[in-house]
């Protein structure tokens, strides 16, 4: 896969928390896409990001089960029972709020990939596409979460 464009954020370390006021910039690739690849976004309030965590090292990578952020007093998970960074293929997917499009230029908050990451697509995220009933998770996931967009 080619990258479609690069994030332009103030974090440049992978950090797990405090991502609700970070401001970012997704850069189209302009030998790619012209402004017109952006048109009718800026009717969304929300936008998926989908992302190549490339700095995350190969030796890194997990693929059998692990506590959540080496919490021992958290269950031992399968690595797709979580969204732990060090993934297979390390893809990351983000929904965040859209501020603005100029140009090949797309303003967000509270997208959780930190600066020069690869972005591999951009989708408008409809609420047609959230899940239909009763949203489940175990008590751990939620303490996880606590502080993630703060």
């Amino acid at each position: 896969m080619k990258p479609i464009g690069f994030v332009h954020s103030p974090r440049t370390e992978m950090v797990d928390d405090l991502w609700a006021s970070v401001v970012s910039t997704i850069e189209l690739d302009s030998v790619q896409f012209t402004a017109e690849a952006l048109y009718g976004l800026e009717q969304f309030s929300h936008i998926e990001v989908i992302f190549y965590m490339d700095q995350v090292k190969l030796d890194q990578i997990q693929t059998g089960a692990r506590h959540p952020r080496n919490r021992t007093d958290w269950p031992m998970v399968g690595i797709f029972g979580q969204r732990a960074k060090a993934r297979p293929n390390r893809l990351g997917v983000s929904r965040c709020r859209l501020l603005k499009v100029k140009g090949l230029t797309i303003t967000v908050q509270a997208l959780d990939a930190i600066d020069q990451t690869p972005v591999l697509d951009i989708k408008p995220y409809l609420k047609e596409f959230g899940p239909k009933g009763e949203i489940v998770q175990p008590e751990w996931s939620k303490a996880l979460m606590d502080r993630y967009y703060v």
